[in-house]
């Protein structure tokens, strides 16, 4: 348990609570919708033509097909009940399509290109007006095609939803193997739909907050090596780590500012007391933001890193608060709308906040607009923790509890679509969505 001159309250039990399951990476993970829209869009993916001398590399269509079902938007027609499969719009049948009730249909061919790649040509068609919504061609190494397939599916999500996609981003998490006698902690990256994980740090000291670079090429993550807290930043392609703040005390919850130059960090330092602070990355400058003798802690930086966002229990429950991330401001507080408010993520758009909520004695995620200062809860669950906000601001990850195993799970903005994103064997938590722009 932390030390610290204060008591510790009830927003930090959920840390507690988790830190006591046993929990396993062993495996992928699959999605489960729990909620969608009352009506997904119907709509086809047909198998996309083959040009080479052999097999095709990849099955672009199925994975297209499997994210967009996924979004909780749409209802893709079963390969079985194609009645066609045109790989070119002149080969379209609409009136088939009609039939079927389906009123999108995507087609598309795979081309080899020298040079162990390939070109992935698609259209998208209203099956309702014939009218082509979209025509696109990229190409893509071989190594890259599942990539390439996410972006398929994020071009078609937008043309279609007006939302921009996020099927071609990653997550991470951190997972602990219990297995053998022996405790292994594992920081994870993986593709957003749970598929192709990667282990970044594997160790058996506890491993925690893990907080994505904007670039997406590097995570801060905490690290209790010797016993000691210290927060690390990573180059994922690299492997490279480098230690930025191992001082006196608790070094926890990092977050990147904006341009990735600096880190807020919660510190106790010599005097025992847990406080806000944005560290210099480059100098090792550290300039303190709070001084209250509360537990200030989980902050993090606005999208124009001119404020930083936390939690504090100084009005005598958890609540947010934000304070000019400069340091010499005056922290306000910004939630009212109940008395529990905790681990505050601040939307891309600067406009809300996802915080983990108190809702009739259950901790689940909540949608605070930081004007207002009300909340709108979104989850269902009793012990739901770490939200974070998805690139497009339209999707909410989170880790959660079902049928007494740890699971992460992701709910839209309005509450219409959730998802579970399980482990096949095992459980997960502590989950971070990565940006847009990768390297």
């Amino acid at each position: 348990m932390i030390n610290s001159r204060h008591n510790l309250t009830g927003w930090l039990l959920i840390g507690a609570l988790w830190a006591l399951i046993p929990l396993m990476a062993n495996a992928e993970l699959v999605i489960k919708i729990n909620r969608g829209v009352e009506r997904p869009v119907p709509i086809a993916v047909v198998p996309f033509g083959y040009d080479g001398p052999a097999a095709a590399p990849f099955d672009v269509a199925e994975l297209v097909a499997r994210d967009l079902d996924n979004s909780g938007r749409f209802q893709s027609l079963p390969r079985s009940l194609l009645v066609s499969q045109p790989t070119r719009g002149s080969d379209v049948d609409f009136q088939d399509w009609r039939l079927l009730k389906v009123d999108v249909v995507v087609i598309g061919r795979l081309e080899p290109l020298p040079g162990n790649r390939h070109s992935i040509i698609f259209q998208v068609f209203n099956t309702l007006t014939g009218e082509p919504l979209m025509s696109f061609r990229m190409a893509s190494d071989d190594a890259a095609l599942r990539r390439a397939s996410h972006r398929v599916a994020d071009m078609i999500y937008e043309k279609l939803t007006g939302i921009a996609g996020v099927f071609s981003t990653e997550i991470a998490y951190i997972a602990v193997d219990r297995s053998g006698g022996e405790t292994r902690h594992r920081l994870i990256v993986a593709d957003a739909d749970g598929e192709n994980p990667r282990v970044v740090v594997n160790s058996p000291e506890p491993l925690m907050s893990p907080a994505w670079s904007p670039d997406g090429r590097k995570l801060a993550y905490v690290s209790f090596e010797g016993r000691r807290s210290a927060v690390y930043v990573q180059t994922l392609r690299s492997g490279n780590r480098e230690r930025v703040s191992a001082r006196a005390g608790i070094n926890g919850a990092p977050a990147f500012s904006p341009d990735g130059r600096r880190l807020a960090l919660t510190l106790s330092r010599d005097d025992g007391n847990l406080d806000v602070y944005v560290l210099d990355l480059a100098s090792q400058v550290l300039t303190r933001l709070t001084w209250d003798p509360a537990i200030d802690t989980e902050a993090t930086f606005s999208p124009d890193g001119e404020e930083v966002f936390f939690t504090s229990d100084r009005a005598g429950g958890p609540q947010i608060y934000r304070v000019p991330s400069l340091g010499g401001g005056q922290a306000t507080r910004v939630t009212f709308d109940g008395n529990y408010h905790a681990r505050p993520r601040v939307s891309p758009d600067g406009k809300q906040l996802a915080v983990v909520f108190n809702d009739r004695g259950n901790y689940r995620i909540g949608l605070a607009d930081i004007e207002r200062g009300t909340t709108q809860v979104l989850t269902r669950g009793r012990l739901d923790e770490s939200p974070g906000f998805a690139p497009n601001g339209a999707e909410i990850i989170y880790a959660t509890r079902a049928d007494g195993t740890g699971v992460l799970a992701s709910v839209s903005t309005d509450g219409r679509i959730a998802r579970q994103i399980a482990a096949v064997s095992g459980e997960v938590r502590e989950p971070i969505w990565g940006p847009r722009d990768r390297y």
